[in-house]
């Protein structure tokens, strides 16, 4: 936290006038992450102007821009749940209800799919969209591991070819 405000040059007296602590400080910023990640959810699954696979993958493909210009650092939830989850109960229920919310935003979009024909009727979609994230989280560590998008773009491609194969 001291090179947190050092870096910044805010006094700590400020710090704790804005957050009770360090912990309510990481919250807000998971909240703040998410209402980005939201954001991108919404603009990439609702363009109906494309068919809901391509609707998906772009959400995914938008994101791993955003990782290239950060030089693939990756998810914050990914990092933090990596980090947290193992002693805090809280970071941990926190960070997997955001995975389990983008999951059911992009198990709707999915199950669009299944109903145009665009992926087997027998698929479970939240499964497949559950399946999507944690394929995604995994790739995105190999991904900062490598500082390279690789790992991202063969999980996509081999995640949309199977996700059609009847």
């Amino acid at each position: 936290m001291q090179a947190l405000l050092a870096a910044t040059g805010t006094p700590k007296g400020s710090f704790y006038h804005h957050f009770k602590d360090k912990e309510d400080f990481a919250l807000q910023v998971i909240d703040q992450y998410m209402e980005h990640v939201h954001a991108g959810l919404a603009v990439c699954l609702g363009d109906k102007r494309r068919p809901p696979l391509k609707r998906v993958r772009r959400f995914f493909e938008l994101t791993l821009q955003t990782y290239r210009s950060e030089g693939y650092l990756g998810c914050l939830l990914g990092g933090l749940g990596q980090e947290l989850s193992g002693v805090s109960e809280l970071f941990r229920r926190k960070i997997e209800d955001c995975f389990a919310e983008i999951a059911k935003r992009i198990a709707a979009c999915l199950e669009e799919a299944r109903k145009r024909g665009d992926i087997p009727a027998e698929s479970n979609t939240a499964r497949m969209a559950s399946l999507l994230v944690d394929c995604w989280e995994g790739a995105a560590l190999r991904s900062r591991l490598r500082g390279s998008a690789a790992p991202l773009t063969t999980m996509l491609d081999f995640y949309f070819q199977a996700a059609v194969v009847r």
